[in-house]
């Protein structure tokens, strides 16, 4: 399984499996966690390829009101953290945020992850 889909597996049950990479499809419902790839710390090897790669993942959340939003990104560090393929180490603390338009409220924090290539 690619960490991608292992991200939407260990978040899923958060959020009625409304999990999807760098963005929702319109008309999505709330809740819901949306996760990108932004970057990680490659392996470079004298000879031959490494069977792990690292990547930091941000990971939002986005819901009707902040003290949902506040307690999916605590309920995703601590998934993240602890999902057995995932192990993420925490890169950064949550950062709230709020979309005006759309009179949602986010959340999105940083995670190392290490997968096999």
């Amino acid at each position: 399984m690619t960490v991608e889909a292992e991200i939407a597996r260990a978040l899923g049950g958060l959020v009625g499996d409304r999990v999807y990479p760098d963005t929702a499809p319109e008309g999505v419902a709330l809740p819901f966690i949306v996760y990108q790839q932004v970057g990680g710390a490659p392996l470079d090897f004298l000879e031959g390829l490494p069977d792990k790669r690292n990547g930091r993942f941000q990971i939002e959340v986005w819901a009707a009101r902040r003290g949902q939003a506040s307690g999916l990104i605590r309920q995703v560090e601590d998934i993240v953290r602890t999902d057995a393929a995932l192990l993420g180490t925490t890169l950064s603390g949550a950062l709230a945020t709020y979309d005006n338009v759309l009179n949602w409220y986010g959340a999105q924090q940083d995670f190392s992850i290490w997968f096999s290539s």
